[in-house]
């Protein structure tokens, strides 16, 4: 009896059951669709790539790591302090490419040595700055405390300043903040003054401006204008 129902139920179009089977069929066949709208969503939402930033600083992480763990005696991060992260540095400078004049050498601080000499290459101050600022970082996101930061140490920050001024002797290159020039920026101002005074002169004096954006933003529309009247006064006047 259940299985006569169960096939009636099947074969019979008038069947209240079709609703429900036609359903199910309906929902087996749409199921192919869904993974290609989970994969789409699944590619837009997918991380992004690590910057150029983050990918150096990882790499400068995991050297200094290995370089605690091949110390001798071996060090562990706890126990580090400023003086290793100046011992660290030191050691970078055998894979350094900038040359470093000694105070004996006759091209200490010639900017522009005319021939090579003996001089050691080292690792250049800008290169040993940003590294420190990376490390710092890297340092505090992998759970250091920022009062125990070895990269942060005072001892550091005196022996980065010595490098570069050693560096700027013996290079004969100072390191000083380029000073922006004023000279354009007056220039800009003295040619904006001069295109509202001409614009005022040819609208004869016309009401006063509200803010620098202002009065410049209307500048060529009233020249236009003005060039349109007299265009149009010279055509009449002939």
């Amino acid at each position: 009896m259940d299985s006569a129902s169960v096939g009636g139920a099947a074969t019979d179009p008038n069947s209240v059951n079709e609703g429900p089977s036609s359903a199910v069929v309906t929902a087996s066949a749409t199921p192919p669709t869904v993974p290609q709208q989970g994969g789409a969503g699944e590619s837009s939402s997918s991380p992004a790539p690590p910057s150029r930033y983050e990918s150096q600083k990882r790499r400068d992480w995991n050297t200094f790591l290995q370089y605690l763990k091949n110390h001798k005696p071996p060090l562990t991060l706890a126990r580090c302090s400023g003086a290793h992260v100046i011992e660290f540095l030191k050691y970078l400078d055998q894979f350094g490419k900038t040359k470093v004049h000694i105070t004996g050498c006759p091209y200490f601080g010639h900017p522009n040595p005319p021939a090579p000499c003996s001089c050691p290459l080292k690792q250049a101050w800008g290169s040993l700055d940003a590294l420190i600022g990376r490390l710092r970082a890297a340092y505090e996101e992998n759970g250091g405390r920022p009062e125990s930061n070895p990269f942060a140490a005072r001892a550091v920050r005196i022996y980065l300043r010595e490098v570069r001024e050693g560096q700027a002797k013996a290079r004969g290159i100072p390191y000083e903040k380029k000073k922006r020039k004023r000279s354009t920026v007056n220039t800009t101002a003295v040619g904006v003054n001069f295109s509202v005074a001409a614009t005022q002169s040819i609208d004869g004096g016309g009401g006063s401006g509200g803010g620098g954006d202002y009065i410049a933003g209307g500048t060529a529309a009233n020249v236009a204008t003005a060039t349109t009247a007299a265009a149009t006064a010279t055509t009449t006047n002939g």
